[in-house]
Formats: structure tokens, C-alpha cells, sequence
């Protein structure tokens, strides 16, 4: 009786092992993606923001404030669409 028993118990063993295996290197992609794509979006944001800065595109009064304010408006706006995105993702994920 112990000999059907042990095998059966390593077998379920190394079943666990190579399940969390798998799952920290799932773990781990989606982590460096979600790195990539925030440190993307702050290259995108800040890009955008500077030129609309350098542009002068809102220079209504020659007051550089306004065209400065529109570019941060934007740039956060950019930052934060796929912040929240990602907080209402890792909300819906089942535990």
C-alpha cells in the first residue's frame, strides 16, 4: 500500500513544481511588458509635450504659461490613461 501511495505523491509534486515554474515566468513577461509599456508611454508623453511646448501652438497672449499648461495637460493625460487602465485590469483578475 505504501509503494502506490509515494509515487502518486511525487507525481503530484513535481506536477506543483513545474505548474509555479511556469507560472513565475509568466509572471515575470508580463512584468517586464507592463515596464516596457509604461516607460514607453513616459518617452511618448514627454516627446509630446515638448514639442507642443517648442511649437508654440497656444501662443494666444506670447505668454509661454499657456502653451507650457496645454503640453502638461496632454502629457498627463497621456500618463494616465494606461495607469488607470491598468488599475481597473488588475482588478478584473481572478486570484
Amino acid at each position: 500500500m505504501s509503494k502506490t501511495s509515494t509515487p502518486v505523491a511525487e507525481t503530484e509534486h513535481e506536477g506543483r513544481q513545474a505548474c509555479a515554474a511556469r507560472h513565475r515566468s509568466v509572471a515575470l513577461v508580463e512584468l517586464i511588458t507592463t515596464a516596457a509599456l509604461a516607460l514607453s508611454t513616459a518617452v511618448a508623453a514627454t516627446a509630446v509635450s515638448i514639442g507642443m511646448a517648442r511649437a508654440e501652438v497656444a501662443d494666444v497672449g506670447g505668454d509661454q504659461s499657456t502653451a507650457f499648461a496645454v503640453a502638461l495637460g496632454i502629457g498627463l493625460l497621456l500618463w494616465a490613461v494606461p495607469v488607470l487602465g491598468a488599475i481597473m485590469a488588475a482588478g478584473q483578475r481572478p486570484h
